[in-house]
This record gives C-alpha cells, structure tokens and sequence, in this order.
C-alpha cells in the first residue's frame, strides 16, 4: 500500500480541506490518505477551538484513512520547526511516497529550485539578512528582502507556499523518500478574517464565532454540529502565570525568545492588556509572540525541539477507519512505535518519552481550557 501524507490542523475543517482531500484522492487513487495534524494547541500559539480527537474525527469523516498527531512540540514551534518536526514523524512511515499541501502557487518545480536554494544560503544573503534585522525589520520581512535576487518576494510572502517551501526544504535536507504535490488554494486566504460565500479561510470561520455570526455553509455538517459556541479561555492568564513564576533566564531559553525579549515578557506579564497586545510589533510578530508564551507554558524548551529532530519518536494515532487493517499495519510496523492505547507510552524512552509528556501536559492545560474535552483515539467504523 502507498500513502499520500498531508500535514494540517484543520482548526476548524472546513470546504477548502474538503476540496484539498477530494483533489489527492482524484490525483492518488491507489494510495491511503494519511494526515499528520497538530494536536491541542496550534503553530499560531493558540489552543485549538476543538480538541484534536474531535477534529482528527472530522477530517476521516471527510475522506482521510486516519489522522496522527504532530507532537506539541513542533506543532507549537516557527514555520521551519513545525515543517521539519512533520517531516522528520512521517519519515518513519517507509510507505509514504507523496506529501500533498495547498499553496497559493501550485508548480512543483518551483518548489523544488527555491528550497535547493534554501537549503544552501549564499553568502550574500546571510549578510544582507543580518543588516535588515538589525535596523528592526521583522524577519519575515527581512527575509523576503533578503532572497528576493533568487526568489519571488511575492512567492516568499505568501503564507501557504511559505509552509510549503519549509516542507520542501525538510525533505530535501531529510532525503526523505518521498514526492511533494502542491494543490491549489482555493477561497479566503490563509490571513483572511472575513467570511466568504462557501470557501471561507478558517481564520474567518474563527473569527465569525467569536463576533457571533452565522457559518452556515462554510464548513461540512459534521464539524458545524461541534463547534463551540464562543472561544474565550483562560490561556493567556496562565501564559502570564508561567511568566511570573519562572526565571528571566529560563524564559530566554525558549524558541525565538531573542534580544532580551524575556525580559519584556516579565514586565507585560504585569500588564493589564495581554501578552500579545503589549509585546506586538514592527519587529514581533503576534504569532511570534503567543508561541513564545506558550512554549513557556508547556514547558518546551530550543534544546528539547532540537534534540526531538534528531531522534525517534512515535506516532501518535488520533483517528482511523476501524476496517482499514492493512494501513493499521503499516503504523505497527513503522521506525517508531505506534501510540493508540494508554499504555503504549511504555514503549517510549529517552528523548521520546519527553516529548509524549509535553504532549500529555498539553492535554491537561487544555483540559483547563475546555473541561469537555475528548481525550481518547477515536475509530470509525
């Protein structure tokens, strides 16, 4: 049996995934569909709207063979450890031969020469990245300025072909044995906080329930039936807690927590406003700033992320078809031990056995979060 692999978070699934999956199984007749999603807290350093048992169920629903979870270390990480922490996972699935995803440019080829490029930075580029960042450009931005003598600055700022070209890149750098397959994006833009007619982003679709508004038509029925009602939670108080409870130095640690940004976390942690309100800017990026707090939270350090990258971790199974026997094959036989029952986690040592624990703490702070969580492998029948 071959695989097609996607890697999501479908917080929440809506028509755009639906038409990605349905597209991969015109393309793939004869593979399975696999997807690797985030778990309970997602790469924008937000807790999940659903609990990923509850969203891994809909995406089975809507045409995948079963879903497995990205470790809460990755999935809470920058774009490039998010990218690589998914590839290095579905690596050890030695039948997965394509990875399919949605980008705004869908042309293999030029995927494929820009994370060559990527991969192997010129001298030219690391200088002029330096100079930027330090007259207080974003990195983002900087970076886009940086490579735009190689690389379209309007492909580098895309939001999907970014996430992409960061799958791209851990691929080539893994040698990982398998194809890539950019679909289309079709409807709102990754960024797009306003509700279209049917093919709304679901930065839209998140946005609509918490200003109130309908979604009706905006997602398959199955997942309309679960969404909550209103978003609100305690995260950011506890974010502020974790601050204020453990050492500047100990913060610094953290991913991305740079220039002495540990020490403004201190300081906003003592403000009224929330972390992402006081700390945004030119410079921080909101996304930055929430992955940072949450990092902290969790209890995910650089060094653990680092380490995760470079050892054998475990699959995490979160949904599956129950009558797919030989895809639950392939997991057993995997280069990493299958997870589907509490128990299993006593095949995890070392390294593995710290990452599985930070995702179980993540369950317990969502927990927090949302007290009616689902917190058990679910399998269709």
């Amino acid at each position: 049996m071959k695989i097609c692999a996607i890697i999501c978070e479908y917080n929440p699934f809506h028509n755009g995934h639906l038409h990605q999956i349905r597209v991969a199984r015109s393309l793939f007749k004869d593979h399975a569909l696999l997807c690797i999603m985030s778990g309970n807290f997602v790469q924008r350093g937000e807790a999940a709207i659903m609990d990923k048992f509850t969203r891994a169920k809909h995406a089975v629903q809507n045409g995948a063979d079963a879903v497995i979870e990205l470790p809460t270390i990755f999935a809470t990480a920058n774009a490039e450890l998010f990218a690589k922490g998914a590839i290095h996972i579905l690596s050890a699935i030695s039948e997965i031969d394509t990875l399919c995803f949605g980008a705004e440019t869908a042309d293999k080829n030029l995927f494929l020469k820009a994370a060559k490029l990527l991969n192997n930075e010129p001298l030219d580029v690391s200088l002029h990245l330096k100079e930027l960042t330090s007259q207080g450009l974003s990195y983002a931005k900087a970076y886009q300025e940086a490579w735009s003598s190689y690389i379209s600055p309007d492909f580098l700022r895309s939001p999907n072909n970014i996430l992409g070209l960061e799958y791209t890149k851990a691929i080539l750098a893994y040698n990982a044995t398998m194809d890539i397959a950019p679909i289309e994006r079709i409807g709102g833009a990754y960024n797009d906080d306003t509700l279209r007619e049917t093919l709304s982003s679901a930065s839209a679709i998140r946005n609509a329930i918490r200003n109130g508004e309908s979604i009706d038509g905006q997602t398959p029925d199955c997942v309309k039936n679960n969404l909550p009602k209103q978003l609100e939670n305690i995260l950011d108080t506890l974010e502020k807690y974790a601050i204020l409870t453990k050492p500047a130095e100990h913060i610094a640690k953290i991913c991305d927590c740079t220039e002495g940004l540990e020490n403004a976390f201190k300081k906003a942690a003592l403000e009224e406003k929330s972390l992402c309100e006081t700390l945004t800017s030119a410079r921080y990026t909101a996304s930055r700033i929430r992955r940072i707090a949450l990092q902290n939270l969790l209890g995910i350090g650089e060094t653990l992320i680092r380490a995760c990258l470079n050892e054998p971790l475990y699959l995490r199974l979160l949904c599956a078809k129950k009558e797919n026997k030989e895809l639950l094959a392939i997991f057993g036989n995997a280069q990493a031990p299958l997870i589907s029952r509490a128990h299993d986690k006593d095949k995890l040592v070392g390294v593995a056995k710290e990452c599985f624990e930070r995702d179980l703490f993540a369950e317990q702070i969502y927990s927090l979060l949302y007290p009616h969580a689902n917190s058990k492998t679910v399998f269709i029948p």
